[in-house]
């Protein structure tokens, strides 16, 4: 069973378990420095989700028998260490919000690419319990990002353009 598609998916979980142990450290910062109520909910429910996100990339090791190991991920490191950068940048500024929003989009969409191959992996090799573990994961990944698109079209965007 291990093939290099299987030590490909192995690798890939153990990436995106570093990633989102990353995102637990950087959610809490985002919510606190966010203005809008709405996109600080968003931040504080997301963080939850994520917490269960690892919880589920956990599951999938110990359906596979396999040790819940992460690996370094310098994607994430990067993304978080930008959205740290844009934090400081525009901290007091009108644009803020947009700002983090861009930030975490960034870090959604990181995610959406990492659980669908994730997800086509698991179909293809049969891995059908963790395929839906994955699939739930990738579907509150979109919605945190299509949420997140609904604040910045209708709040966050508007303030910034508005302060000019």
């Amino acid at each position: 069973m291990d093939n290099e598609l299987h030590e490909l998916f192995l690798d890939e979980l153990a990436d995106m378990l570093h990633a989102e142990k990353q995102l637990t450290k950087a959610l809490p910062k985002l919510a606190a420095a966010a203005e809008s109520d709405e996109l600080r909910e968003a931040f504080e429910a997301h963080l939850e989700e994520t917490q269960t996100h690892i919880s589920r990339i956990e599951q999938v090791f110990a359906l596979l028998d396999k040790p819940a190991k992460a690996k370094k991920c310098p994607a994430m490191e990067g993304i978080v260490k930008e959205g740290s950068e844009v934090l400081d940048e525009y901290d007091g500024s009108p644009a803020l919000d947009a700002a983090l929003i861009a930030a975490a989009q960034k870090a959604e969409h990181y995610e959406i690419a990492s659980y669908g191959c994730l997800c086509t992996w698991a179909e293809s090799m049969g891995h059908d319990e963790a395929l839906e573990l994955l699939q739930a994961t990738l579907e509150e990944e979109k919605a945190a990002d299509e949420k997140l698109t609904e604040i910045a079209t209708s709040v966050a965007n508007a303030k910034a353009e508005a302060a000019e």
